[in-house]
């Protein structure tokens, strides 16, 4: 079987090599790719969090070519197939979406619902599981088919994101009042996914505008940048009595704390769903059985919204530098250099 995928060699150094097909575990379910995607979590790995000899990529849409006998999914070969994998593993490094056959983890996918092609599905793995996690898990937010309504605002920080694009949308299922940020070329986007104020993250007086926007009462926010400067001004919108801010990757407590005391951080690492023990940085984060049984019941609520039409896909932009796995290799470089806004970068793989 001719398996191609992108390897990391070096820090800062990925290439495509011929490599033997995974080797299918219980719980996992081998694949065909057909189409995958692009997240900025996957040139950092490559760049600041290397494993030499780890396959990469995250997002995916395939067939089913093998089922293994611990997936307690109904699925049959030859099913289209999407959900989250954990690209850059440093402990597992067959894991991976970048190659023609790849393994993910069975009990967190969904068969492609029937209104998605291969490349639209491919835009939802690990941006979906992320703001799942973000609103549900650590903001506590009532989940859509709850009886419960969130009744408040929430801050969708950088809502042109794949992530923050479908937090919008989540948010907005849940009941919260959206208000949310991105760059004047990328505000329509962001109001046709259903945030209900939208500012321009520009502007010097964003933070305030924020909270005046919030009636001062800002008590629940999404950083989908997390960076010191972006998370101190979701810290200076929320209420004088604090709140609970999710981050996407560490910032440290202590400039946000001058700003708010009393604004509590969360932070989302989406490959804990796969409830098994994941490396982030040097240190070694234990699995937790309620992140991979959220993972089983989130991604089924989402098959359903999606079948729906509930819940829309992060605009795909199909083969931007070229198909294949040479694309993807040019689309990670641009991403690198800040290139990619407003839509996710999809690649076919034949």
């Amino acid at each position: 079987m001719s398996n191609q995928h992108i390897i990391i060699k070096a820090p800062g150094d990925a290439q495509i090599e011929q490599v033997p097909a995974p080797e299918l575990k219980d719980d996992y379910i081998l694949v065909a790719t057909r189409a995958v995607a692009l997240n900025p979590s996957d040139w950092k790995h490559v760049d600041f969090m290397a494993s030499p000899g780890a396959r990469v990529g995250c997002d995916y849409a395939g067939v089913i070519e093998a089922i293994g006998k611990g997936v307690t999914k109904k699925f049959t070969i030859g099913d289209r197939i999407t959900g989250p994998c954990y690209g850059a593993n440093a402990m597992n490094h067959d894991t991976g979406s970048f190659g023609q056959h790849i393994i993910v983890k069975g009990d967190v996918q969904i068969p492609i619902p029937h209104n998605l092609s291969f490349e639209e599905a491919a835009t939802l793995g690990i941006g979906l599981t992320t703001a799942a996690q973000a609103l549900y898990q650590n903001l506590g937010l009532p989940l859509p088919d709850s009886d419960t309504k969130a009744n408040f605002p929430i801050l969708i920080y950088s809502g042109s994101t794949a992530t923050g694009a479908l937090a919008i949308q989540l948010a907005k299922l849940s009941g919260a009042t959206v208000i949310s940020t991105c760059s004047p070329r990328n505000m329509q986007y962001v109001k046709a996914a259903g945030a209900d104020i939208v500012l321009d993250y520009n502007s010097p007086t964003v933070g305030e505008d924020i909270k005046k926007a919030a009636n001062g009462d800002l008590r629940y926010a999404l950083d989908c940048v997390s960076i010191e400067s972006t998370s101190v001004i979701c810290a200076s919108a929320m209420s004088a009595s604090g709140g609970k801010l999710a981050l996407l990757q560490p910032v440290p407590d202590e400039p946000l704390h001058r700003i708010n005391p009393d604004v509590a951080t969360r932070m989302t690492i989406a490959y804990t769903v796969l409830g098994e023990t994941i490396k982030a940085g040097p240190h070694e984060v234990p699995g937790q059985e309620q992140d991979f049984q959220f993972g089983k019941k989130f991604w089924e609520l989402a098959r359903s919204l999606l079948e729906q039409g509930k819940l829309k896909v992060h605009t795909p932009n199909v083969n931007p530098t070229g198909s294949g796995l040479q694309g993807v290799l040019k689309g990670l470089d641009c991403m690198r250099k800040g290139e990619v806004s407003g839509s996710k970068w999809v690649y076919t793989i034949p």
